[in-house]
């Protein structure tokens, strides 16, 4: 139900905001390390893809709340932007080759073990692009 609502939020903006649009998902990693950073499984475009992504919905859900200290990016080749809160709009992304694969980059500040470990449950993109 959550996706639903999430979906009928942001598909508004993706209607209005772009020529093209893609989406992907994935699992994500595990957080037991503090200062270890670990990327999600890549979020690859369809094929064909041409133009730049002009803007980025993402969202993320975590098996537990977000410990103190969590830091997200959601990352391209050559360009990370941080990502706050679980879910938003970025166009630190504008630009970008819209056809890149993007993944997600977690990390808890600090030295020490996370505990209970951190799992991410999912992660996904919806890309906009012209």
């Amino acid at each position: 139900m959550k996706a639903v609502l999430w979906l009928l939020f942001i598909f508004p903006v993706v209607a209005i905001a772009s020529d093209g649009g893609w989406q992907a998902s994935a699992t994500g990693p595990a957080l037991a390390n503090r200062g270890v950073a670990a990327s999600s499984r890549p979020l690859i475009p369809p094929a064909g893809v041409a133009g730049v992504m002009t803007d980025v919905a993402w969202r993320y859900t975590l098996n537990s709340p977000a410990p103190a200290g969590l830091q997200v990016r959601l990352c391209a080749a050559d360009r990370c932007v941080t990502v706050e809160g679980g879910s938003g709009i970025t166009r630190g992304l504008t630009n970008v080759a819209a056809g890149e694969t993007l993944r997600f980059v977690f990390q808890v500040e600090g030295k020490g073990r996370v505990f209970p470990p951190l799992r991410v449950v999912s992660n996904e993109v919806m890309v906009n692009y012209h």
